[in-house]
């Protein structure tokens, strides 16, 4: 069963993951990689380092009760040598935002390494800003003898740069630290295997035939292979000398068959290597055939750090197999995950915010049509928790709206984007080619009137959008209905027109998710779903 977990990943880790149990970790952790490293790194105190290297700006800060706690806690673990490592660190930097940084990473590799199975591996994906000091705590959690590769993925083909003359190189790349637990891990090199293009074919396979392109290749061995008698034999009329051939005969023949065998001018016996007996390029640790996505790519969610799904596709065919555990501590935007489902692995996701948790839950039930299976964990569970998560506090107004978006699996929008009158929480499309537009505004408040529909009436038409759901936690009252009722309907062809303007409550939606909007081909094609359905039931009728 798959699990996606919102709440800190050390917490998660130490109570929910047990010990040796996961067969591959990918984390991409908070480096703020945004962030303007002009300043030099100053201490606690204010006292400027002699070092100078980069901060990360307000986001980490050094704390004894949160980082000081971390180094206690190493120095009380059996993991000594990373305490050790921390320790002289924090001598050597001071106690300041990069060292509260490692503090807190320190603390979850060593989580981490308790989780892996024996047979398992890490990656750890980072850019220049910390990558240094994160490798040598690699090495003091896993084992420098158990670091495998450094690996460079290039991003961008054209590195960004300034409109002024910059006074370094262009930087295009990260960096993933590729550990394992131990020797005996797993690994297939051959899964990862990078087909040629049209112009390596060409450039490797220049002779034709009437079969097409080919190149030569040796079927006889060389004397310095040394004497084979079990290979010397007569095959169409030539017997090699005692070196022999390169192959059993039955091999032979299935190239002669093909009609890959042949004679040279001097005959000598040779075969014709097709493009299609070539396994493709192995994969090297630059990994420059993976672009970053643009602007422009489908997959696209507007996440600041989302990573492509052949990325961690690669990762996952390399170092584990269908049905393997993979875990992602950092989950993000879900690519991890995403990755996973696709290619039949059971998953473990945690983020420590309601946008990502909501962001993985639309982007799998988009993605695999309503059929990936997960369970959610730190969310709540009936309405009294969706009332008491809003009555909290301020702060958690707006990720009590992500989280509403999520029960009906609609993507959050930053910000609160406004329209005309009103403000938009949630999005989602719908219909054949997903270019419909659903609106949804979330209200958790007491007081909800008729004003609030109207608004969210204004902004479908100001946005031109197909649909508006307004989703709250408060039952809405007869105005607000009988405005819904009259603001007309959407129909997509083909299909039964649908209300424009929708009304679901927190608990219905907590019900029925996403079924308690009424919106035609969420999923697209219905056709393709239909085909599926029936292969299904076929099937079920075959098990019986």
């Amino acid at each position: 069963m798959n699990h996606l977990y919102y709440g800190d990943n050390l917490t998660v880790l130490r109570d929910s993951i047990a010990d040796e149990s996961v067969d591959l970790i990918y984390l991409d952790p908070p480096f703020n990689s945004n962030a303007t490293y002009s300043h030099l790194f100053k201490d606690e105190s204010g006292q400027v380092s002699g070092a100078q290297i980069a901060a990360f700006d307000d986001t980490w800060h050094w704390d004894d009760m949160v980082s000081g706690q971390a180094l206690i806690e190493l120095r009380d673990s059996p993991y000594q040598e990373a305490a050790k490592m921390l320790d002289a660190m924090v001598g050597f930097l001071g106690k300041n935002p990069m060292t509260a940084y490692l503090a807190m990473m320190a603390v979850r590799l060593v989580e981490l390494h308790r989780v892996l199975k024996p047979t398992g591996s890490l990656y750890l994906h980072c850019d220049p800003t910390a990558s240094h000091y994160l490798k040598i705590l690699l090495d003091a959690v896993f084992g420098a003898k158990n670091f495998r590769n450094e690996i460079v993925w290039r991003r961008y083909d054209r590195p960004k740069g300034s409109q002024h003359k910059s006074r370094r190189f262009g930087r295009s790349t990260d960096t993933i630290f590729y550990y394992s637990k131990s020797d005996n891990y797993f690994f297939n090199s051959d899964s990862i295997r990078v087909s040629l293009s049209t112009e390596e074919i060409e450039k490797r396979f220049i002779s034709k035939d009437e079969n097409g392109r080919f190149m030569s290749g040796p079927l006889l061995r060389s004397d310095s292979m040394g004497s084979r008698p079990n290979l010397v034999f007569e095959f169409q009329g030539y017997t090699p000398g005692p070196a022999g051939w390169r192959m059993k005969k039955e091999k032979l023949q299935e190239i002669f068959d093909r009609g890959d065998f042949y004679f040279t001018s001097n005959g000598v016996p040779r075969r014709k290597f097709r493009p299609s007996d070539e396994p493709g390029t192995s994969v090297d640790n630059l990994w420059d055939d993976i672009s970053a996505l643009s602007a422009h790519d489908q997959e696209r969610l507007g996440y600041p750090t989302q990573k492509p799904v052949a990325l961690l596709e690669r990762i996952l065919n390399a170092s584990s197999n269908p049905g393997d555990v993979v875990l992602d501590p950092f989950c993000g935007c879900g690519t991890t995950v995403h990755a996973a489902q696709k290619l039949g692995r059971q998953w473990i996701g945690i983020d420590i915010t309601h946008l990502a948790i909501n962001l993985i839950e639309t982007r799998l039930y988009d993605a695999f049509e309503g059929q990936a299976e997960f369970t959610v964990h730190g969310v709540p569970q009936d309405i009294g928790g969706a009332r008491d998560f809003f009555e909290r506090d301020d702060k958690t107004k707006k990720e009590f709206e992500k989280w509403a978006c999520g029960l009906i699996k609609a993507y959050p929008q930053g910000g609160g984007k406004k329209g005309a009158d009103g403000g938009i929480d949630g999005l989602f499309r719908f219909g054949p080619a997903r270019e419909h537009t659903a609106i949804v505004s979330v209200k958790g408040g007491k007081n909800v009137g008729v004003a609030m529909v109207k608004d969210l009436d204004a902004t479908v038409t100001e946005q031109k959008a197909a649909i508006g759901v307004f989703l709250t936690l408060t039952p809405p009252t007869k105005p607000m209905l009988d405005w819904a009722r009259g603001a007309g309907t959407f129909q997509v062809e083909g299909f039964d027109p649908v209300p424009r303007l929708q009304i679901v409550t927190i608990e219905e939606a907590m019900e029925k998710g996403p079924r308690a909007v009424n919106t035609p081909l969420r999923h697209g094609n219905p056709y393709k779903r239909a085909a599926r359905e029936e292969d299904t039931r076929a099937q079920g009728a075959l098990d019986l």
